[in-house]
C-alpha cells in the first residue's frame, strides 16, 4: 500500500500495482500533468524498499558487496548495484551515509530477500541489517521549479546542492531529510524522506504550502523518464551488464573486488561492450511493445526496451538495446507484424532543467 492511500483517494487517484505494492498510476489526464511537471513542479509518492544497516563495520560490509564506493561522510550518498557473477544487475541501490547507520533505498520487492541474504553472510563483523520499509515515506519533487519549491517549505537548512547529498530540517512541525537526486526525469529533483506517521502532514505541506506542486503518479513518471533517456530497473537494468547501459555513475573501477567486478572490468578494459542503449524516434502513431525487434535492413540488431508517445515531442519514442557496432541511420522496428521506420535519436529526447545521471555514457 501507499503510505497515504486515503489522501490520494481524496485527490481522485487511480491506483495500480508495482511489485505487489499499491502505487498511484495517475490523478487523471496524465499527459497534462506531464506538461505541468516539465513547466513547473510535481509531487509523487515513491515506492521504495528501505534497508537499515548498523554496526561498526556497516560501511565496510556494504562497500564490499556493491559496485560503487560507499561514502564515509554523513550527508553523502551514491548510486550502486549488486551484480551476479556474470556481471548482470540483480539489485539497484541508493546508499546514504546517515551517521550511525546506512540507509539503503531499493526496489520494493528486493529489500526483504537482499536483507535476508546479507544477514546470513554476516560472520564476525559488527553489522546489523533490517528492513525498515514501513517506517518511512518518500516523496519525489521534480521540475524546473523544484529547488524553489524545496526552499519555500524547508526550515533549518538550505537545499542540498550535490547529487546524492542530503540535509536534515523540518517542514511544518515534522522532521524531514531532503536528498538531491539523480534527475531521472531530466528536471531538478529531490526526495523528501519522513517518518511514516508524519507522511500525511508532510505531503500536505509539499502540495499546498509555498510554491504549489502538481500531484502526479507513476504513469507520468515513466513518460518523463523516457523523454529524459533514463533506463529503469524493470525495463532496462535487470539482468543487464552495466557497461551495456553506460551506467558509469554506478561503478567505481578503483575499489576492491565485488561479485561481478571481474566481468565489468574486463569489458571496460576491452573498450566497448557488445551492445548499447540508444534512443529511437518512430514514424506514425503505433507504439511498439517491449521486446519488439529492431532491424538494420534484414538483420536484427536489437530490441526495444520501452516506448511511448512523448507528450512534449508529440511523436513515438523508444529506448532500445542494439549491437554496439551498428552503422545505419535508417532502422526499422517490428510493430504488429509491420516494420516501421525508426531514426536513431540523441538522448535525452527532451532537454529539461537538469540531465539524468543515468544517460548512457560510453568511452
Amino acid at each position: 500500500m501507499t503510505v497515504i492511500e486515503s489522501v490520494h483517494e481524496d485527490h481522485g487517484a487511480t491506483f495500480g500495482e508495482r511489485a505487489d505494492r499499491t502505487i498511484v498510476e495517475h490523478f487523471g489526464r496524465p499527459e497534462r500533468t506531464h506538461r505541468a511537471v516539465r513547466n513547473g513542479v510535481g509531487l509523487l509518492e515513491l515506492a521504495y524498499g528501505v534497508i537499515v544497516v548498523e554496526g561498526a563495520d556497516r560501511r565496510e560490509y556494504v562497500d564490499n558487496v556493491v559496485s560503487n564506493r560507499v561514502p564515509d561522510e554523513d550527508g553523502q550518498g551514491c548510486y550502486a548495484l549488486v551484480l551476479d557473477p556474470q556481471g548482470g544487475i540483480e539489485v539497484e541501490l541508493y546508499v546514504y551515509n546517515a551517521g550511525e547507520r546506512l540507509l539503503l533505498f531499493t526496489q520494493p520487492e528486493t529489500a526483504e530477500p537482499l536483507a535476508e541474504e546479507w544477514s546470513e553472510k554476516v560472520f564476525i563483523q559488527d553489522v546489523e541489517i533490517r528492513v525498515a520499509t514501513d517506517d518511512y515515506a518518500v516523496f519525489g519533487i521534480h521540475g524546473p521549479q523544484a529547488t524553489e519549491k524545496i526552499a519555500s517549505v524547508l526550515n533549518g537548512a538550505g537545499s542540498p546542492d550535490e547529487r546524492y547529498s542530503f540535509v536534515r530540517g523540518t517542514m511544518g512541525d515534522e522532521g524531514v531529510t531532503v536528498i538531491r537526486t539523480d534527475a531521472l526525469t531530466g528536471e531538478e529533483s529531490y526526495e523528501v524522506v519522513c517518518a511514516a506517521d508524519d507522511a500525511e502532514a508532510v505531503y500536505d505541506t509539499l502540495l499546498n504550502q509555498g510554491l504549489n506542486a502538481a500531484p502526479f503518479g507513476y504513469r507520468t513518471l515513466e513518460s518523463l523518464t523516457l523523454e529524459a533517456g533514463s533506463p529503469l530497473f524493470h525495463t532496462e537494468l535487470e539482468g543487464t551488464l552495466p557497461n551495456v547501459l553506460g551506467l558509469r555513475n554506478a561503478l567505481d573501477f578503483e575499489k576492491g573486488c565485488y561479485v561481478g567486478q571481474e566481468v565489468v572490468s574486463r569489458v571496460e578494459n576491452r573498450g566497448q561492450p557488445s551492445r548499447k542503449l540508444i534512443g529511437l524516434t518512430l514514424e506514425g502513431e503505433r507504439v511498439p511493445d517491449s521486446g519488439a525487434a529492431v532491424f538494420d535492413g534484414d538483420a536484427s540488431v536489437g530490441e526495444v526496451t520501452r516506448a511511448g508517445e512523448s507528450p512534449i515531442r508529440k511523436e513515438v519514442i523508444a529506448l532500445a538495446l542494439v549491437d554496439y557496432g551498428y552503422e545505419s541511420d535508417e532502422l526499422t522496428v517490428r510493430v504488429g507484424g509491420e516494420e516501421v521506420p525508426a531514426a536513431p535519436t540523441d538522448l535525452p529526447f527532451v532537454a529539461g532543467s537538469d540531465r539524468s545521471d543515468r544517460l548512457p555514457n560510453y568511452r
